[in-house]
């Protein structure tokens, strides 16, 4: 398997030089790096080039890396069923750059694209409808950001009083901040089935 997968990536870099950073293969798992102005030509050509027949996108998603420039990989992975191979494409993007959109290659990227940009706040440009694809209306950040708190910034409840749901801000009780790292098992005295058989033997 790793000798097609290595020849599979030589094949794709001398033909698409112009698109390729880089590949490796590694877990049996052949990766390639692109860039990002080049990328709807690029997934194109693995979707029809006779020796790849990408014909599946199986997914889309994106790793947050804060302190770097490029802050975002957006990692995209491929099946050929013709071929029986998968493939996984990832490619930098800073935190207010464009990516271009691959719906016009595979549909599949549209929803995958959408939830992307709701989670990590990273535009597609070119996609057909680009909006908020799991968070509700006006949500405030961008959840899988690393730099995004665990607690969020609104809390949601519904008011019986004024019968409709209601957005707060997040209000954490002080007993909720204090913690004393203590186990539940510490201090206490649990008496357990077959307890009272050790205690008669030392009797």
């Amino acid at each position: 398997m790793s000798e097609a997968l290595n020849e599979l990536g030589a094949t794709i870099e001398a033909k698409r030089a112009d698109n390729v950073i880089g590949w490796e293969v590694a877990f049996d798992e052949l990766t390639v790096t692109v860039r990002p102005e080049g990328l709807p030509g690029f997934v194109e050509f693995l979707k029809t080039d006779r020796t790849c027949k990408f014909s599946t996108l199986v997914d889309i998603t994106a790793v947050d890396y804060p302190s770097r420039e490029n802050r975002f990989d957006v990692v995209y992975h491929f099946l050929s069923m013709y071929q029986n191979h998968r493939i996984r494409v990832k490619t930098q993007v800073a935190e207010n750059e464009m990516l271009p959109s691959i719906t016009g290659v595979y549909q599949a990227a549209n929803w995958f694209e959408r939830e992307i940009f709701d989670m990590f706040g990273i535009i597609f440009s070119g996609h057909p409808d680009l909006r908020r694809l799991l968070t509700d209306y006006g949500f405030r950040g961008y959840p899988l950001r690393k730099d995004f708190p665990t607690t969020g910034y609104t809390e949601v409840r519904y008011d019986e009083v004024e019968k409709r749901v209601v957005y707060e801000p997040v209000s954490l009780t002080q007993e909720y901040r204090q913690f004393d790292f203590m186990s539940p098992w510490e201090g206490a005295e649990y008496i357990l089935p077959g307890d009272e058989k050790a205690d008669e033997a030392k009797g």
